[in-house]
């Protein structure tokens, strides 16, 4: 980031600072903080350690430190100003996931946003639908960047280390499934439902190809040879009617065993793509720093929105969690690219171009743009 284009951010982060409204967590005295500052030299370092004794002391600090990344524990400390982690003495922790569109496909940053939204929507579906967890435990936190922090703050899961939290997100990531509890007799229901789902997909697939192909991808599978992926595929019309009948069990053996526990494969993306592609390593850390609500994001600009489950459905980031007006701004852009924000889409040339201010510090923030002045 060259010189005037740092000013120009750190002036626009500045101004919303000394107005902004932050949203604290429960037990503010108990939290670790951490933050990262503007620093002319384009060095990424945190200041962690920080503890405050009231909400009055982070906005303090908030608006005159003016940081570009702002962060709060997960977790819950005796001494959270300690400089070592067994100092500061562990209480607890936020049950925490973290949705990150990044995680899951690449791809223009608007399109990213909405893909990332459905996986929020699944998880928040099983948290709630399946796992007993009730929508006042459970806030939702657009990260200000690529995706969604869903927090759950319950009283029982709090002292969860994470062995119990590594359990939690292997549910919800579909993670170790076990075909032949998956089949059993009446289970038609939450995984065992998406799981007789994934298999009759793959099933169907398989069948709609003609038999020589569906033999050739069956007898690719490992412990899996011709004579065998024949026999299966012959069968394959019956043996689908028995997985998508929850009547009784299905025996999962012989060549059917080796189908359903392959590695990887397209049975393997389906399951996929029933989950909740959730960062598995955010929720069984139980010492975690997370974004502040409140605060913005330094790799984009957008506010960190503190949501409700209610919320969710109307919200769009593109507008909702844009800061910066419409106030027209150059820039010189390093590449071509579209781009909506506010509600407009905006398709520009690499070089130099008038932009609104909210897009303008979007894409300084990202790198992809420095400032050239303002539009007299």
């Amino acid at each position: 980031m060259d010189a005037a284009t740092f000013e120009y951010m750190k002036k626009r982060f500045e101004e919303y600072y000394m107005t902004a409204t932050f949203m604290m967590p429960p037990a503010v005295e108990q939290r670790e903080w951490g933050f990262i500052f503007f620093d002319p030299s384009g060095e990424v370092r945190m200041k962690r350690h920080i503890g405050f004794s009231s909400k009055n002391e982070v906005e303090t600090y908030m608006r005159s430190m003016v940081p570009r990344h702002a962060y709060h524990s997960t977790a819950y400390y005796k001494l959270p100003s300690a400089s070592t982690m067994p100092e500061k003495v562990w209480l607890g922790a936020d049950l925490i996931f973290d949705l990150d569109a990044d995680h899951i496909m690449r791809g223009a940053y608007d399109v990213m946003l909405e893909r990332v939204k459905e996986e929020t929507y699944k998880l928040l579906d099983m948290l709630t639908g399946e796992l007993g967890f009730i929508d006042r435990d459970v806030s939702i936190v657009f990260s200000g960047g690529r995706g969604y922090h869903i927090h759950v703050r319950n009283l029982e899961t709090r002292q969860w280390g994470s062995t119990e939290r590594r359990e939690l997100v292997d549910y919800v990531c579909g993670i170790g499934i076990d075909p032949e509890f998956m089949l059993g007799k009446g289970r038609d229901s939450g995984w065992s439902a998406r799981y007789r789902s994934a298999v009759s997909e793959y099933f169907d697939e398989l069948m709609k190809t003609d038999r020589e192909s569906a033999v050739k991808a069956v007898g690719s599978i490992r412990g899996v040879g011709d004579p065998s992926a024949g026999s299966f595929v012959d069968s394959l019309k019956e043996t689908s009617r028995k997985v998508k009948s929850t009547k009784k069990d299905v025996p999962v053996t012989g060549t059917l065993k080796k189908v359903l526990e392959q590695d990887g494969g397209p049975l393997i993306d389906k399951i996929r793509e029933r989950a909740a592609l959730t960062d598995e390593p955010v929720t069984t850390d139980i010492k975690r720093l997370i974004r502040m609500p409140g605060s913005l994001h330094g790799g984009s600009g957008f506010r960190v929105v503190p949501l409700t489950v209610r919320d969710l459905d109307n919200f769009d980031p593109l507008v909702d969690a844009v800061v910066f007006g419409e106030s027209p701004v150059r820039i010189d852009l390093a590449f071509s690219l579209t781009m909506p924000v506010l509600g407009n889409k905006y398709s520009l040339e690499k070089g130099i171009n008038n932009v609104p201010e909210a897009l303008a510090v979007f894409l300084c923030a990202r790198g992809a743009a420095r400032y050239a002045g303002s539009v007299r």
